[in-house]
Parts: C-alpha cells; sequence; structure tokens
C-alpha cells in the first residue's frame, strides 16, 4: 500500500494512492459513512501507529468503495497539497557516511560502526513544497537516502529479525548545509534548519518493497543526474541498522531511519567543481518503487 499525506490548512490528512488516483481517508470516511468502523485511520500516524489491525481496517475500507474514479473523495496526484509522509516521528534517527563510495569520496575513512546523529520535526516537509535557502549558509548540499520507518516497538533485536519491525520505508534529500555542518565536531547544526527533511512522495509498506537492500537510489539537479547507486552499496543494511540502534535505545512506530548517502554530493567533488544549491534549484530524489520525491529552492525574504 502506498499512504500519502495530504496537507490542508496546516494539518495533514491521509491519502490512500490507488489505480484510479488518491484516495482522501477523510472524505471518504465522511462519504460512505456505511462502509466504515471506527477502526478505520485517519491520518498516516495513526496507520503506523495501529499496527496490522489499522492497516487491515484501512486496507478492508479501501476495498469496499466504488471505483469508478469519478467520487467526489478520489483526486488527482497534480491538485494535492503534499505534507510529509510521515508526519510526527518520536525519533528522528539519520546514519553517516554510509555508502562506501561516498565515503572514498570525502576522503573519510570507513566506519567500523554506524555513526549515528539526529535531525528535528521542524525539518520535515513534502513533496513540491518550496524550500528556502537559509541566510546562513552559502553550502548547501543534497543527499538522496533510503528511510526506514519503524512499524513494531522494539529493544535489542537480532538482525535476522529486525526488518520484521519495519512498517515501510521512503525517499527523503537529506540537506545539508556543509558550511555549518563543518563548523564545529558535531554535525547537527548544518542538518537541521527548517525544511531540511523533505519526505515522500510515498510511504510504501515493507511489503510492497521487499529487499531495501538492493534498490536504485537518484539525486537528480535541473534535470542532470548527480547521484546513481544502489542501496546494495551501504556499509551497513537496513537490517543492521536498526539491528544496531535497537542495542541502545527502544524503537517505536512511527520512528524513522534515515540510511545515508551515496557518492556523487557536491562535497565529494574537486573544490574547483563545486557549485552548491541556490535559489531557482530544482532537486529530485528518485528510489526504486518509492517514487519522485521532488522540491524547488527559494530566496529567504524574511
Amino acid at each position: 500500500m502506498k499512504l500519502i499525506s495530504i496537507s490542508k490548512q496546516g494539518r495533514n490528512a491521509l491519502g490512500v494512492v490507488t489505480e484510479n488516483g488518491v484516495i482522501d481517508v477523510e472524505l471518504a470516511l465522511t462519504a460512505e459513512a456505511s462502509r466504515a468502523n471506527t477502526e478505520v485511520p485517519a491520518d498516516v500516524m495513526a496507520v503506523i501507529e495501529g499496527g496490522e489491525k489499522a492497516l487491515e481496517a484501512l486496507s478492508g475500507f479501501i476495498a469496499s468503495l466504488p471505483s469508478t474514479g469519478n467520487e467526489s473523495y478520489v483526486r488527482s496526484e497534480e491538485e494535492i497539497e503534499w505534507g510529509p509522509c510521515v508526519t510526527a516521528p518520536n525519533k528522528i534517527i539519520c546514519v553517516g557516511l554510509n555508502y562506501r563510495k561516498h565515503a572514498e569520496e570525502t576522503n573519510a575513512p570507513i566506519p567500523q560502526f554506524p555513526i549515528l546523529f539526529n535531525k528535528f520535526n521542524n525539518t520535515l516537509t513534502g513533496h513540491l513544497k518550496d524550500i528556502v535557502v537559509p541566510k546562513v549558509t552559502e553550502k548547501l548540499d543534497y543527499e538522496a537516502e533510503l528511510v526506514i520507518v519503524i512499524g513494531k516497538q522494539v529493544k535489542y533485536v537480532a538482525k535476522e529479525d529486525a526488518l520484521s519491525h519495519v512498517f515501510g520505508y521512503c525517499a527523503v534529500n537529506d540537506l545539508s548545509a556543509r558550511d555549518l555542518q563543518m563548523r564545529t565536531q558535531q554535525w547537527l547544526l548544518g542538518k537541521t534548519c527548517d525544511d531540511f527533511s523533505p519526505l515522500g512522495p510515498y510511504l510504501v509498506t515493507a511489503d510492497e518493497v521487499g529487499n531495501p537492500n538492493d534498490l536504485t537510489i537518484k539525486a537528480i539537479v535541473n534535470g542532470e543526474v548527480r547521484q546513481n547507486s544502489n542501496t546494495s552499496d551501504m556499509i551497513f543494511h537496513c537490517d543492521e541498522i536498526v539491528s544496531y540502534i535497537s542495542q541502545h535505545m527502544t524503537l517505536v512506530p512511527g520512528d524513522v531511519i534515515l540510511t545515508g548517502t551515496p557518492e556523487g554530493v557536491v562535497l565529494g567533488l574537486p573544490e574547483a567543481q563545486q557549485v552548491y544549491l541556490k535559489p531557482g534549484d530544482e532537486v529530485t530524489i528518485e528510489i526504486e518503487k518509492l517514487g519522485k520525491l521532488t522540491n524547488r529552492f527559494v530566496a529567504d525574504l524574511a
């Protein structure tokens, strides 16, 4: 199943992508109340946190709806205002230098353990949302990344069982202000400006993705492919990441884990060739089975 968030006057409603268009679940529950029961979730966090029972209730409700495509609650993707496909994670955990060739291009040693840092919810935004280039950076970089979304509370999970606790996957652009990131030994400042984690467009359930360790991943800047890799190049794969983090903290439904970026970022180029993002640029993150996440960058006029 593919889930999205529909932004509505400052709040996010649940959408489900079908062959006939996007079903606005909030509107569908009103229009087809006789087909629903009280267990049908109306926002994406309720689906994730409700577990298999909530997903089954949602799936059953969607399957019961008329399928002409003309219903008032069926919308085209072009008319949607997109929110982040996970709207309120308890934790945003990031893995740094997790692709072998990315470590090599930045002249960094291959990590012996996952390098972890975090971002905050102020960084979340959606597909097709404009992103303001902060006044405080002159070196804004893109990073195409696969995101793991936790679906079951877990601690001390073995690698062999780790992926059974995953709800689904999505794409993110882990935007990074390199001058702020490198100002001190802590990366946080360069990673946590507003809207630095556009997430989406879809949250795709784990059963539809299959093996997350073999997906093509790209970053496209103004039509030019800058990153073109595969998640198989990860140093620590998804099952290892979930297991490792769970040894140190409890993971709960809705937690998101950004799994690192492949080679091809601006930072990895020779200094004379480094051209960072600026207002007017457009970046698309494309991951196999997860869709294309696009954002345009605009000037900070505040």
